[in-house]
């Protein structure tokens, strides 16, 4: 499976600001954005003009290093928004959102949504009673996430502290079960994100 494997800090950075991919460290003072608020590189305080070009690929790749996709599963998720009804951003960032990692980001089963694929990678989740290791998977309304009776004895999933969830998603902490209860709305996606300027992007 192919993965970003350099510095996670670089890509806050090089966005301007905080994309939440370290979990708590990037609520604390060693944030690099705290600290270096500029972009990385030799040219990074250099201001530039930017053009209509550049802003919509900045937009375009702040939010796939904020869901943590590569590329080529962007455009893929992309084509798949372009061909559902209704808008083609607000579809996008819907299906970012129904990936199986970042559900499990949100339902506060992980710090990160690096930690969340890593623990879809090695078989800690059901969905709908089935076994479920692709971090990629899609879900839609009704499906039933839980913790594996194997993993619950893990030191991860002991006394997990509730958290408030969007209102797509339920989770019992007590039995280690959820459950997606609608489909992502835009205003439930807390990245902002201007879509159609991806849109602009794609359609040229």
């Amino acid at each position: 499976m192919a993965r970003y494997t350099d510095a996670s800090c670089k890509l806050c950075r090089r966005e301007g600001e905080k994309l939440f991919l370290k979990g708590q460290r990037c609520y604390s003072n060693k944030c690099a954005i705290a600290r270096r608020s500029f972009a990385p590189g030799q040219h990074g305080q250099s201001r530039k003009k930017v053009s209509e070009y550049g802003i919509q690929l900045r937009e375009k790749q702040k939010t796939r290093r904020f869901y943590g996709v590569l590329e080529k599963q962007f455009r893929k998720i992309y084509a798949t928004a372009d061909k559902m009804k209704g808008k083609t951003g607000e579809n996008l960032l819907a299906l970012l959102e129904l990936r199986l990692d970042n559900v499990v980001y949100r339902m506060g089963l992980a710090s990160s949504r690096a930690e969340a694929r890593q623990l879809v990678n090695h078989g800690h989740f059901t969905v709908n009673g089935k076994k479920a290791n692709i971090p990629s998977m899609f879900l839609v309304a009704g499906d039933v996430l839980e913790v594996k009776d194997s993993s619950r004895a893990s030191v991860k999933f002991k006394d997990m502290a509730e958290r408030t969830l969007p209102k797509w998603l339920s989770f019992d902490y007590n039995n280690l079960k959820g459950s997606v209860v609608q489909t992502p709305e835009r205003q439930d996606v807390d990245l902002e994100v201007k879509e159609h300027l991806i849109v602009e992007l794609y359609s040229k």
